[in-house]
């Protein structure tokens, strides 16, 4: 009788305001919980509880027998006074994951919430908050592929991260400007769990760098170093601009990547199997995922600029293996790609589609002026 009563009591707390989704990741249907934080938690994240036994203490609602004491203390607990007890100092510029994001996200923010304490303890986000960090990362090189150490280093004040081939070069071998900096994950494209990809502008064309570090927190925080710069040099960029205005500006994740075949501007020669980025509005391919520099880009305007996707390809085209055609119509010429699969070409699709139905902004005018102006 009161097993039964203990599990009504905590189907009736999960159905409370801030307890509807994962305290951590905002999962829908939290169905785990942490006993000792006061914390209703999803099974993904209680995996990751489970690296810190000394602070969390986990138990399923459903499967779990639950005592009155424990009961009453997730009652007089939950999300909403978790967040405000272990979030009060987190910094507006610090990257909060979703269920979407890769595990290494997950897990540093659950420890840095709950085991560091980070967002308690200004003094405990120096590593990102300082305006200024060096350090080492494995970084992969652009022809061999191979991954070796370098020294990196992110200053706010010079508007830059720079990284050296040498430990004791004077001179930097890339300067990277804070203002068209961006830092994503992508641990399966790189092969390591703690794979960071940074893309920068140079002569106005996108080139990656792959980096990771062997600890989880040194890589997570290099990602928030950067985000912490971008925002400092935007909040001074536009001075009139909200904090929820300036946040997803700090870095952004690729709206859609994977391979397509294309063919060239006179749609004559054969079509070429390539792997696509689609980057806000730069759809640039590579000839392999992990190159340094683009093949081409494509500017993707907006249907008011008389920009348009289309389902196939012309009735005359040739030489493309794969039969699921898209076709990009922009006031210049039209691009043909064609996908492996029907699921490929809609995923695709959908992706152009919110693209070109998003208004552009005054300064994505001047990008399809220089795609335009291309030599």
């Amino acid at each position: 009788m009161a097993k039964e009563r203990s599990k009504k009591a905590l189907r009736e707390l999960v159905q409370r305001a801030g307890n509807q989704l994962c305290a951590d990741c905002g999962a829908p249907d939290p169905d785990w919980a942490s006993y000792s934080l006061g914390v209703f938690i999803c099974l993904n994240c209680a995996g990751l509880h489970r690296s810190i036994p000394q602070v969390s203490k986990l138990k399923s609602i459903q499967l779990d027998e639950w005592d009155d004491a424990q009961v009453e203390f997730m009652a007089s607990n939950g999300n909403n006074v978790a967040k405000a007890k272990y979030e009060p100092k987190m910094p507006p510029f610090y990257y909060k994951p979703t269920y979407l994001d890769c595990q290494l996200l997950r897990e540093q923010w659950i420890k840095a919430k709950y085991e560091r304490k980070e967002f308690i303890y200004s003094e405990k986000q120096e590593p990102y908050s300082a305006g200024y960090r060096e350090g080492f990362l494995w970084k992969r090189g652009r022809d061999n592929g191979q991954f070796l150490s370098r020294k990196f280093v992110l200053s706010e004040r010079e508007g830059a991260l720079k990284y050296f081939n040498k430990n004791d070069a004077k001179e930097p071998k890339a300067i990277m400007k804070i203002e068209h900096l961006n830092a994503t994950f992508q641990p399966a494209k790189i092969g390591n769990p703690h794979g960071l990809q940074i893309t920068y502008l140079k002569d106005n064309s996108t080139r990656n760098i792959f980096v990771y570090h062997e600890d989880g927190k040194e890589i997570v925080d290099w990602f928030n170093a950067i985000r912490a710069a971008r925002f400092h040099y935007l909040q001074v960029a536009f001075p009139g601009a909200s904090d929820v205005d300036l946040v997803p500006k700090l870095s952004r994740n690729y709206l859609k990547e994977g391979y397509m075949e294309k063919t060239g501007p006179k749609q004559t020669e054969g079509f070429k199997k390539r792997w696509f980025t689609m980057d806000d509005r730069r759809l640039m391919y590579f000839k392999d995922p992990l190159d340094a520099f683009a093949r081409g880009e494509v500017f993707i305007g907006s249907k008011e600029n008389s920009y348009k996707v289309l389902e196939g390809l012309p009735p005359s085209t040739q030489g493309n293996h794969w039969q699921h055609g898209i076709t990009i119509v922009t006031p210049d010429r039209k691009f043909l790609f064609a996908c492996e699969t029907e699921n490929d070409q809609l995923e695709w699709i959908t992706t152009f589609q919110k693209v070109i139905s998003r208004p552009m902004l005054p300064q994505e005018y001047a990008v399809e002026a220089h795609f335009k102006h291309k030599p």
